[in-house]
């Protein structure tokens, strides 16, 4: 038989068998992964934009730096951006200021891009996966991140153990001789991966457990590095439990009525419950999803109602 024949038979019959069904690109997950596209997009510009203005300046004269000298780089892009260069371009400094001027402009209308794209986002994890915020040290960026990689996969989700492999926190074992230990995992996921080092960093500073559980390891004799990977582990399971059990949480859009009705401030509130008043107004607004601590307030609020009247 004609070889050629045989290719193209065997081709065809490739690719007949050889289709596969894309994964759906709907949901809030889609939505939430797009709004990640556009706000990882402005903040590597805003980064860019920030280099380039420190370049102009270091290359600018000693007047054009004096104007911007001492400031932090939030107050010296928001004094670049309202400035009014005026002049003759062709004169280097009014060159130079003219330039900040757009630069500055330029990374506030980034600024307001990512903060505009981050209420949007935070929208969203509220409305679908409310208590993963609830999660210390979870803020909107890593929720987010962390749904995209958990929604993107829902089948492989059996256990907390393949979403440990999946973000890249499963131990690997990496004994010799007499030594006994696991090294750091450098697959799977890395946006996922560097969420969950993100939480770890911001308990390692913040919580008070793992503060004591970083002293402990510490005197077994284990670095900095392990530890991190251990507690990247923890938080792991902790993520899988919230995402696998959602709660629904008790609704608090009357709170803030049966309060003004009392006569209360926010302040006075969170001094009777010994909290913050901003924590008393994210629960008023439906942003915080602490059922105890809504439950408490909502009781506090009952109890004053016979006394009021």
């Amino acid at each position: 038989s004609d070889p050629l024949d045989a290719y193209q038979a065997a081709e065809s019959v490739l690719a007949d068998r050889g289709t596969s069904t894309p994964k759906a690109r709907d949901g809030y997950v889609e939505a939430l992964r797009v709004l990640r596209t556009a706000r990882t997009s402005a903040m590597k510009a805003r980064t860019a934009l920030m280099n380039q203005i420190s370049a102009v300046l270091t290359a600018a004269t000693d007047e054009v730096r004096a104007k911007y000298r001492g400031l932090s780089s939030e107050a010296r892009v928001k004094a670049m951006a309202s400035s009014r260069p005026t002049g003759d371009p062709a004169d280097p400094v009014i060159a130079t200021l003219m330039t900040l001027k757009r630069l500055g402009t330029r990374h506030r209308f980034l600024s307001e891009e990512i903060n505009e794209t981050d209420a949007a986002l935070e929208a969203i994890i509220l409305t679908y996966a409310p208590e993963l915020m609830d999660v210390k040290g979870v803020g909107v960026v890593v929720a987010s991140q962390l749904l995209v990689t958990f929604g993107d996969n829902p089948e492989r989700m059996n256990s907390e153990a393949a979403f440990a492999a999946l973000a890249g926190v499963a131990p690997v074992p990496a004994s010799s001789g007499k030594t006994s230990r696991h090294r750091l995992c450098r697959g799977g996921d890395r946006q996922a991966n560097s969420s969950l080092y993100r939480i770890v960093v911001v308990r390692m500073s913040t919580d008070a457990r793992t503060r004591a559980y970083v002293a402990k390891r510490t005197e077994d004799g284990l670095s900095k590095k392990e530890i991190i990977r251990c507690l990247k582990r923890y938080v792991a399971r902790e993520i899988f439990h919230v995402m696998k059990n959602p709660r629904s949480a008790p609704l608090t859009n009357d709170l803030r009525i049966l309060r003004l009705k009392l006569g209360l401030t926010q302040v006075f509130v969170a001094a009777a419950l010994g909290t913050w008043p901003g924590t008393i107004s994210r629960i008023e607004h439906g942003k915080s999803q602490d059922c105890e601590a809504i439950s408490r307030y909502r009781a506090w609020l009952e109890e004053q109602a016979p006394e009021r009247n």
